[in-house]
C-alpha cells in the first residue's frame, strides 16, 4: 500500500487493490473503512492506517476515554 493512497482507503466505494476486480466474488464493495470511519467519528474516535511491509496495513482506531463517573 503506498502512503500517498491511504487517504482513499476510507473513501466509499474505494478499492485500491488492481487485482480485485468487480468479477471476484471476494472483491467487495469498497464500503468497509468508510462505515468504520462514519463509526469512528459518531463516537469522537480517531482512525489511522499506516502501510506496513510486506505490503501490509495497519489500521487503528483510537476512542477518547470516558472521564464520567454514572451514579448508580
Amino acid at each position: 500500500m503506498p502512503a500517498d493512497r491511504v487517504p482513499d482507503l476510507f473513501e466509499p466505494f474505494r478499492r485500491l487493490a488492481p487485482d480485485r476486480t468487480s468479477a471476484s466474488p471476494a472483491s467487495g464493495h469498497g464500503l468497509g473503512l468508510a462505515i468504520v470511519r462514519s463509526i469512528a467519528t459518531a463516537h469522537h474516535a480517531t482512525l489511522t492506517a499506516c502501510p506496513t511491509h510486506p505490503g501490509g496495513l495497519a489500521v487503528t482506531v483510537t476512542f477518547a476515554r470516558a472521564d464520567r463517573t454514572i451514579a448508580a
